[in-house]
């Protein structure tokens, strides 16, 4: 019906290109225009002022020979000035693969010249090297370039099994370490825990030898005095005769015993008393 009546609607965020026998006449923003049909005007196209976006799959490798797949996500626009809408809108036929073959060529000249961790680590310079280029080349098509990000880095799915399995063997043999060094802390606080303990025993067992000599040392002289005539040599041989027979009758009393004495009768005593007092007089 507009065309009936030589008028023309421009919606908003786009703009026409007007043409006069099919050349080139003004670009049309959005609203209501008369184009006489009559006398050559036509609308030859309309062009979308809105953002746009590319996302662009490229495959490459890296410094250490590793493929990956670099996801790049391009923000652009048509400019909405007349001669850049003129531009945008004559000079490209396929704008997505124009700009696709600007940034092919921008990742596959930076990542062949970083490792594959470097390439992680530096997506963000990558991104801003496609951009710098796509901002130079595309205003003269008539598009700005908004914003140019790096999305994702995939690289080839063997690579990405062997850098888990590289991850968790890290992890594996640090737990290990960590367990190690804990049963050596054990081990050292055991052996430091024993090593008291034997410290202590001594401590006691001495003490325990210097009660027993003080204790036959206070009888002898005690019965020395008490029974004249006997002589500390006396008293020494009955109180180890003594013990010979407590010994005997508790040996006597178990009947699971397995103590024996080698020489036994009760001449052996003499020989016990001299090894008591050779011991006593070396004290």
């Amino acid at each position: 019906m507009g065309q009936a009546f030589c008028c023309v609607q421009v919606d908003q965020s786009t703009v026409a290109i007007k043409e006069s026998f099919g050349k080139f006449d003004d670009v049309l923003q959005p609203g209501c225009h008369c184009l006489p049909w009559i006398f050559g005007k036509r609308v030859a196209g309309r062009l979308s002022l809105r953002m746009q976006q590319l996302d662009v799959n490229c495959e490459t490798k890296t410094k250490d020979n590793v493929f990956v797949n670099v996801v790049a996500s391009i923000q652009y626009r048509a400019l909405p000035l007349p001669d850049k809408a003129r531009d945008a809108f004559y000079k490209l036929s396929n704008t997505q693969y124009q700009i696709q073959a600007y940034v092919f060529d921008v990742i596959r000249d930076r990542v062949p010249k970083r490792t594959l961790d470097e390439t992680f680590l530096q997506k963000n310079e990558i991104a801003k090297d496609v951009e710098d280029e796509l901002k130079k080349a595309m205003p003269a098509y008539g598009f700005e370039i908004v914003q140019t990000l790096i999305v994702d880095i995939e690289p080839d799915e063997h690579v990405k099994r062997a850098m888990n399995d590289i991850n968790a063997a890290a992890r594996l043999r640090m737990a290990a370490d960590e367990k190690a060094e804990a049963e050596k802390i054990v081990q050292i606080k055991k052996a430091e825990g024993e090593a008291e303990a034997k410290y202590l025993s001594g401590v006691g067992i001495a003490r325990q030898r210097q009660a027993i000599v003080d204790g036959l040392r206070d009888s002898v002289l005690g019965f020395s005095v008490n029974v004249p005539g006997t002589t500390p040599k006396d008293v020494l041989d009955m109180v180890l005769i003594t013990q010979y027979f407590d010994t005997m009758k508790e040996i006597g009393a178990q009947s699971k015993s397995s103590s024996v004495f080698i020489p036994h009768g009760p001449g052996a005593v003499r020989d016990i008393a001299q090894q008591v007092r050779d011991g006593l007089a070396g004290l």
